[in-house]
């Protein structure tokens, strides 16, 4: 089964409500593939997903996502430029600007599986901390940035990068208001956000 199935409910294979809505943080991982098992924590969170198997549909996400927030003449926060000129042609105005922003809009270096986090660092973020940035997020991924653990992910970044590790990394975990902030110390001072993953197949 796979994203469309855990989202929309096809496939033989269910996920109970128990395995889905009451297993505590520290319960044993899921027996399932990681791909379900980031959907499963990622939605317990309360990010909003959305997957997406082309650049058509990526960009009929953003307008979606534009629409239903009354975003037309809100400028997007953006620190990659070249986030910036992937979406240059969407109904979008950009900003390096937070104080002129309510969105952030970014990139991650992975996504993590085991607890739905989101794995992000200077080249996302540059100096600025998580509760720095506007509450509203939208992420743009791609599901070969999906990994099992943060430790697999922060193992990852050694190897991209060598001796030049980025710093400032650090987790995005809480989209809804009940959230309560983790202990670990990924997410140590973290706030909560309103966020959008937009999920773009690419294996």
């Amino acid at each position: 089964m796979g994203f469309l199935d855990i989202l929309f409910g096809g496939g033989k294979k269910k996920v109970s409500k128990e395995t889905a809505e009451t297993r505590g943080d520290h319960m044993p991982d899921l027996n399932i593939p990681v791909d379900e098992k980031f959907t499963i924590h990622f939605k317990q969170n309360g990010g909003k997903f959305i997957y997406c198997d082309s650049d058509v549909e990526v960009s009929r996400a953003i307008q979606n996502i534009v629409t239903e927030n009354n975003w037309e003449s809100e400028p997007f926060f953006v620190l990659n430029e070249r986030l910036a000129q992937k979406f240059s042609k969407e109904p979008i105005t950009f900003t390096d600007k937070s104080r002129d922003s309510e969105v952030f809009f970014t990139t991650c270096e992975h996504l993590i599986a085991q607890n739905g986090s989101i794995l992000v660092c200077s080249n996302q973020l540059h100096e600025k901390k998580v509760n720095e940035l506007p509450s509203n997020v939208v992420v743009f991924a791609t599901t070969s940035q999906l990994v099992e653990s943060i430790g697999e992910g922060l193992k990852t970044i050694k190897k991209k990068y060598g001796q030049k590790i980025p710093a400032n990394i650090t987790t995005l975990k809480h989209f809804k208001a009940t959230a309560e902030n983790s202990d670990d110390f990924l997410t140590y001072g973290s706030s909560t956000k309103n966020l959008y993953l937009l999920l773009l197949e690419d294996l």
